[in-house]
């Protein structure tokens, strides 16, 4: 048994946690860190066949009698079906300990070619998805007088770069509503955290490069890429930790650097876009 399995600071023995958008990428490797860790894990997801296949997966991993996992396939934009799902699960297994929103889409395209309806659909997916699950379970956590609400936002959600003109705003807004509740929220002992990845190897970056600027592509080269596992661990480090903004990898950079001298970062990122455009033949 590794040290992450044992008690202790590092364990999430005996928590239960609802991860939605827990059947791929960052929110399939978080529920398994958990479950590593001793944790019980809901998964909650659209697509029924990778939702199954994870949580047989999960299951395999357990390595306690208390542990359990569980599967819901549901949209986490319908709020009536997630209400549902939701307190059912509250029924069965108590409330539960943490509630992690890893859902959302990217789609990434020069502003000419973006719609309304792309506007719509990218608050839907990343702003409602995950605020729709944090309004069904926030009064059990209010009763309960603890909880900790994990949402993820992403570098995006505190600078912008060229295309991302539908994916950043939803993101920035997911920034807002959790400094809202960090504050609101004091008085019912309930925590907030965020997590900021970067560009993370998962289906939802392989479906992206497929419609990405040249650009973009071009402009995350100097920022690296981490892999679903590393973000998970990171952001399974940082709830433990009680940490509101959890930043891995060159996230962290690009914060301090948001923070303190916002200037020097559209300075950086303006002078790396002329670069490209002209690496592309797009400027002389």
């Amino acid at each position: 048994m590794t040290d992450r399995n044992q008690g202790g600071k590092q364990s999430f023995l005996h928590k239960t946690a609802v991860v939605c958008g827990g059947s791929l990428g960052i929110g399939q490797a978080t529920a398994r860190e958990i479950v590593l860790r001793g944790g019980s894990v809901c998964l909650v997801a659209r697509q029924p066949g990778p939702l199954e296949e994870t949580a047989q997966e999960l299951k395999g991993l357990i390595h306690d009698d208390a542990q359990w996992v569980h599967s819901i396939a549901v949209d986490c934009t319908n709020h009536q079906e997630m209400e549902q799902a939701l307190n059912d699960l509250v029924d069965q297994q108590g409330v539960p300990d943490y509630l992690l929103n890893v859902v959302g889409d990217i789609y990434s395209q020069y502003i000419q070619d973006l719609t309304v309806v792309d506007f719509r659909e990218s608050m839907e997916g990343n702003f409602f998805g995950q605020l729709v699950p944090t309004l069904i379970l926030l009064p059990h956590f209010m009763a309960a007088g603890q909880g900790h609400i994990g949402f993820v936002s992403s570098m995006m959600g505190y600078f912008g770069i060229m295309g991302y003109a539908a994916y950043a705003p939803a993101k920035f807004a997911i920034g807002g509503l959790a400094e809202t509740l960090r504050h609101e929220l004091k008085p019912y002992n309930i925590t907030i955290s965020v997590l900021y990845p970067p560009d993370t190897d998962t289906p939802g970056l392989e479906k992206e490069l497929r419609a990405r600027p040249q650009e973009c592509s071009l402009l995350a080269e100097g920022a690296g890429l981490m892999s679903a596992e590393d973000v998970a661990t990171a952001f399974v480090e940082g709830l433990l930790k009680q940490e509101y903004a959890i930043l891995p990898g060159e996230a962290r950079l690009a914060w301090r650097l948001n923070k303190y001298a916002p200037w020097l970062l559209r300075w950086i990122t303006d002078r790396r876009y002329r670069q490209v455009r002209k690496a592309l033949g797009k400027e002389s």
